[in-house]
């Protein structure tokens, strides 16, 4: 059985039993005797046994014990027994489990026990039994070597076991500190990695989301022109072939620009090759020119100093006018005019007013509208919408940037 391996009460009760029995053995004289003098020493003899069992878990209890049983031999004729020598594992005790007040009190007490034991030295009547020689001390100068070194016995008989308690208990507490230190560190790791698996979570989340985003603007806004294109056709002349080719062209011109638009949001995703800015070549007019090729007439008013943008809010004004105009295509009165109005001061307004067609069912809660208001809150900008008598309105405000003028 190892040591980790033995139970800690063990030690406890087994002593307490050893104590009594090895000092009823003495006060009795292997119990052959019991007379009122063997009646005392077997009260001692079991008292001590009692604090000696205390010496783990109720330390501060048998050093009460102890100071009970001194007046017992400085008081009467009582003899100092053998098994007394087991006060010094609750002086190891003492050391090693009592609470503080315990120990302050245990510091104190360890010298002023082997005080006691000096007066009993001092006072003794007869021969004492040291290590199982009589030795003659009546009559000795109380201030001879031997009884000195017999002061400085009982001393250090208390002082050893109470110092290797103050030993361990030291050790233990600074295998407890850095044991705890290590269990904080560790949580401290655990912690730093949970957020920061927490934190790709979320970014990876956020980029499927901003993707889904932007693929839903690329080809939502693509997929209205095409739409508007060709249903402009089907109202061509049948003889005008010309006309009907160039409007085919222009299908075909749409799809690939939204083939390409969306390949770019795609490449964004990628870390080795990202896009610059996300924002095709052309910007806003590119936009403006493909609605009105679907067939819609365009007005359009600038106010104030147009300037670059940052690129990230570039992208976002960029995405939130294509988002305008794709629901101006797809809720608006074929052929209709779409006004589109920019505002440029300290921040950036962009406005889309379009007709609203008869059979369309404009609610303002759809989820590109959604969209927007998400990309705008992103940067710190804001949003309306709403009806205003047969036309819709849309209207985006956010920060322009520090940028210097556009020459």
């Amino acid at each position: 059985m190892t040591r980790s391996s033995i139970p800690a009460w063990l030690p406890t009760v087994v002593l307490g039993p050893v104590v009594a029995f090895l000092g009823a053995w003495e006060a009795t004289e292997g119990f052959q005797f019991f007379g009122p003098w063997q009646r005392d020493q077997l009260l001692v003899a079991l008292a001590m046994a009692a604090a000696v069992a205390c010496y783990r878990y109720l330390p501060a209890l048998g050093l009460a014990i102890v100071w009970v049983l001194l007046p017992m031999h400085l008081l009467q004729p009582v003899e100092v027994l053998k098994v007394e020598l087991f006060v010094a594992v609750l002086a190891y005790g003492l050391a090693r489990y009592g609470s503080w007040p315990t120990v302050v009190i245990s510091a104190v007490s360890v010298p002023a026990a082997a005080l006691v034991g000096w007066a009993l030295i001092n006072q003794a009547p007869r021969d004492l039994l040291v290590a199982d020689f009589y030795i003659d001390i009546t009559g000795v100068d109380h201030g001879s070597d031997i009884v000195r070194v017999l002061g400085l016995l009982a001393f250090v008989v208390l002082a050893i076991p109470w110092l290797l308690g103050m030993l361990l208990r030291a050790t233990r507490r600074t295998a407890q500190a850095r044991t705890e230190r290590e269990a904080a560190e560790l949580g401290r790791a655990r912690a730093e990695a949970d957020r920061a698996q927490a934190q790709e979570i979320a970014r990876l989340r956020e980029g499927q989301t901003r993707l889904a985003r932007d693929v839903h603007d690329v080809v939502g806004h693509s997929l209205a022109v095409i739409l508007a294109q060709a249903e402009s056709a089907q109202f061509l002349p049948d003889d005008d072939p010309q006309r009907l080719k160039a409007t085919f062209a222009t299908i075909a011109g749409s799809a690939r620009e939204s083939l390409r638009s969306v390949r770019q949001v795609l490449s964004s995703t990628d870390q080795a090759t990202p896009a610059e800015s996300g924002v095709p070549e052309g910007g806003f007019e590119s936009l403006i020119d493909g609605v009105r090729t679907s067939g819609h007439p365009v007005h359009v008013e600038v106010a104030g100093t147009p300037r670059p943008l940052p690129p990230e809010l570039d992208v976002v004004a960029f995405r939130v006018l294509q988002e305008m105009l794709t629901n101006a295509l797809k809720h608006g009165r074929r052929g209709g005019t779409v006004w589109v109005h920019r505002v440029w001061s300290d921040e950036l307004t962009i406005e889309v007013v379009n007709e609203i067609a008869p059979e369309a069912v404009v609610d303002g809660q759809g989820q590109g509208l959604a969209g927007m208001r998400r990309r705008l809150e992103g940067v710190g900008g804001r949003m309306w919408t709403g009806r205003e008598g047969t036309r819709f309105k849309v209207s985006a405000t956010m920060p322009a940037g520090g940028a210097e003028t556009r020459p």
